[in-house]
């Protein structure tokens, strides 16, 4: 892993982002970005724009955070039916172009899914991306760099004992056992997601966010009477909980709607 080295490389690249604008515009400048709507069914079967909207949503707010446009990309299920041009959503198109966007986007990786789940993976399209799969896809591209993933998704927290590297911080929906809730037909967003962008403009860094996220969720479920609860998992890196707060978020207003 990066180990005390590239703590302190990531601490002096912090530090140089900050003192020199030239450098780096935010902490995440330089880091490669994925968000993935993998699924446009509701809880019913009819379609349902609710993934789209947090894939649409949430790729906004990474870019409030500092998150280059350039070193993003988004993908969708349909994407001939949205103006702003995702990719197709399929585990190769996603590999190949996490590896295109980290070989010039090197200092981390952040890769976010929204869709259905199962107690084997995360769907996507008509395929289910397993914890394994997912686990040697950032291996190969994202490797020993300060990564974020974050799953939005039933039974989510079935990739968490899989992904969890010290260099990494995993966040799901839902425990490895539970569904998560709001992807109906009508939804605007699933739950996970809609308290995420509620979050993200209120918290400082990404650890502070995961913990928010939580208890939004929890709130939102107990109001709804929604049974049993998701319960949201994290895990955070012994390499990388030291440095997560030096990357800190900006304030300012949302863009999620």
């Amino acid at each position: 892993m990066f180990g005390r080295a590239g703590i302190v490389g990531a601490f002096i690249v912090l530090v140089l982002g900050w003192t020199g604008s030239a450098l780096a515009a935010s902490p995440f400048d330089d880091w490669a970005a994925v968000v993935v709507a993998g699924d446009f069914h509701g809880a019913r079967g009819g379609p349902t724009e609710a993934f789209d909207n947090a894939r649409r949503d949430v790729s906004k707010e990474l870019q409030r955070l500092g998150f280059s446009p350039q070193n993003m990309r988004q993908f969708s299920v349909r994407p001939d039916r949205y103006k702003d041009a995702p990719l197709k959503a399929e585990p190769r198109a996603i590999y190949e172009t996490l590896n295109d966007l980290s070989t010039r986007a090197r200092s981390g990786c952040l890769v976010y899914f929204t869709s259905h789940g199962a107690p084997q993976g995360v769907l996507i399209d008509d395929q289910i991306l397993t914890p394994g799969v997912l686990g040697r896809i950032l291996d190969a591209t994202c490797e020993n760099r300060p990564t974020i993933v974050i799953l939005s998704a039933c039974f989510s927290g079935v990739f968490v004992r899989p992904l969890a590297h010290p260099n990494r911080m995993i966040l799901t929906a839902a425990r490895p056992d539970r569904t998560s809730f709001g992807c109906s037909e009508d939804s605007v967003y699933p739950f996970f997601d809609d308290c995420l962008l509620k979050s993200s403009p209120t918290v400082k860094d990404f650890a502070a966010l995961a913990g928010s996220v939580q208890s939004c969720v929890a709130r939102r479920e107990l109001a709804e009477g929604m049974e049993p609860p998701s319960e949201p998992q994290l895990w955070i890196g012994g390499e990388l909980r030291p440095i997560l707060p030096l990357y800190v978020f900006p304030t300012g207003p949302p863009n999620g709607g």
